[in-house]
């Protein structure tokens, strides 16, 4: 059976943890951060990267074969 392609765009997106949990970064910290927009406790929330949610998992898995120890 042939390698299977990773899917670049998710493997620059999704980092998986040593326990095998993939990593994400938090949405909306691209623009509009300023000038009373979001607050710095907002800011500082959205500095942290977040898990993703068990429902996605699988899919992500698929992009991403070979970053998992498993696969």
């Amino acid at each position: 059976m042939p390698k299977m392609k990773t899917k670049r765009a998710a493997a620059k997106r999704f980092k998986v943890t040593g326990s095998g949990r993939i990593r994400r970064a938090a949405a909306g910290k691209q623009h509009r951060m300023m000038r009373g927009d979001k607050n710095p406790a907002r800011m500082r929330r959205l500095r942290k990267n977040k898990m993703v949610q068990p429902c996605d998992f699988e899919n992500i898995r698929r992009l991403i074969p070979y970053k998992f120890k498993g696969a």
